[in-house]
């Protein structure tokens, strides 16, 4: 349960309608956000703009959302980001090699790229080297390069609210494997539980 109640109301029906229609089911976050309507309008802005952009693959922006959620800790977000990652085409091998993509073969050099962005984005000094910005230049255009850092920049938000809140995992990966935070991999031999 997270350390702030639910609230009703109509911006949060409308943030659980929604909800259930891109994900199959309503997420907490909403009714502990809609405490403040002009936040809740805010977050259901972004979300919606990432959601509509693309110019860059889902299964990308999938893999870059869960990286960070991984770099963050935030197990709801792990927990939902490995399910949309399954929808947009991550495979099993992938989320249980995450903790080792720079090494795996299961990873193209363009995801361990978008992964590797997605961890440096995702530190509390971010500080993108040059030359990882002049890789990311080589794959995408300005447009494309916006996307990705604004879907990177939202799980970032996401996972940092979730977590200060407590907003608990909720089951869109209904018992299939999800990769640890990263914190926690650090830990485990491969990241493996």
């Amino acid at each position: 349960m997270a350390r702030v109640a639910t609230k009703e109301g109509a911006l949060v029906r409308f943030a659980n309608w929604y909800s259930r229609r891109s994900v199959g089911r309503e997420v907490e976050m909403a009714g502990v956000i809609g405490h403040t309507p002009w936040n809740m309008i805010g977050w259901g802005a972004l979300e919606f703009g990432v959601e509509h952009s693309h110019k860059v693959d889902e299964r990308l922006k999938a893999l870059a959302a869960t990286k960070a959620a991984t770099a963050i800790g935030c197990e709801f977000c792990i927990d939902i980001g490995s399910a949309i990652g399954r929808r947009e085409g991550v495979t099993e091998e992938q989320l249980r090699d995450f903790h080792n993509y720079r090494e795996s073969d299961a990873f193209s050099e363009l995801d361990k790229l978008v992964m590797e962005y997605a961890e440096e984005m995702s530190k509390t000094n971010v500080e993108i080297p040059d030359d990882m910005f002049a890789r990311l230049r080589e794959h995408f255009d300005d447009a494309q390069i916006v996307e990705l850092t604004t879907a990177i920049a939202i799980e970032n938000f996401r996972a940092r609210l979730n977590n200060a809140l407590e907003i608990a995992p909720a089951g869109f990966s209904e018992g299939a494997y999800c990769p640890l935070p990263d914190r926690v991999a650090v830990t485990s031999p491969n990241g493996a539980p």
